[in-house]
């Protein structure tokens, strides 16, 4: 896919989340690599549901601007994932309303922030680490996603939302509805007892689909 068709994919899939109340106002923002290493960027205070293909952010392999606005503040967060998924091709970020109170529950692992609760789910996401607070555009938050070693492509950061990486964008987007999907069902099942996946079933959808899951990440 071109550097054109990628800007039209951002903002037909930007506008998509937005419209269907995923990611509110101004939040959020959507990277993705390019072949020369460099990525286009959502701009800072955009909306995902107006982008402007013509004003996406073009950042250089080493994170110069080479055109359009000025990019999210959160580029820190988008290039460490970047950094420790290798085969990471885009990024998104929402401030999805389940996902984000997911964050803020006493009871979440921090190596496991959803238990196996849906097949898709385990398919699309892993398992979900989290992350302390940080203030947006903290350059500590990419610290943080740093010390993920790699391990995690679905992440929750504590009162302030989910990034997603993956291979595609539309595998990135995909994997962060799924996310979302699963925090609201958790929330609604909370302390209802509920049955999950046992490990055998994981094990089961690991070997099935040739899944790599991060070290107790479903036990």
């Amino acid at each position: 896919m071109g550097e054109t068709e990628l800007r039209e994919e951002i903002c037909r899939l930007g506008r998509s989340l937005f419209e269907r109340g995923l990611t509110p106002g101004s939040s959020g923002n959507i990277s993705v690599r390019c072949e020369d290493g460099g990525h286009i960027v959502t701009p800072t205070n955009a909306s995902l549901g107006t982008l402007d293909p013509a004003r996406l952010s073009r950042l250089a392999a080493d994170g110069r601007l080479l055109s359009g606005d000025a990019p999210t503040k959160e580029v820190p967060l988008h290039t460490a994932l970047y950094q420790t998924r290798n085969a990471a091709r885009a990024v998104v970020h929402l401030h999805s309303t389940h996902s984000v109170a997911l964050s803020m529950l006493p009871e979440i692992d921090p190596r496991a922030a959803l238990p196996p609760m849906t097949a898709y789910y385990v398919m699309k996401c892993g398992a979900t680490a989290l992350v302390p607070y940080y203030r947006p555009g903290d350059p500590a938050v990419a610290d943080a996603i740093k010390g993920l070693a790699g391990k995690y492509s679905s992440v929750l950061l504590a009162n302030h939302g989910p990034v997603v990486s993956g291979d595609t964008l539309e595998a990135a987007v995909f994997a962060i509805e799924e996310l979302e999907e699963a925090a609201k069902l958790y929330l609604l099942l909370r302390g209802l007892n509920p049955r999950f996946l046992t490990p055998a079933q994981v094990a089961d959808l690991v070997k099935t689909f040739g899944l790599t899951l991060p070290e107790h990440g479903h036990e």
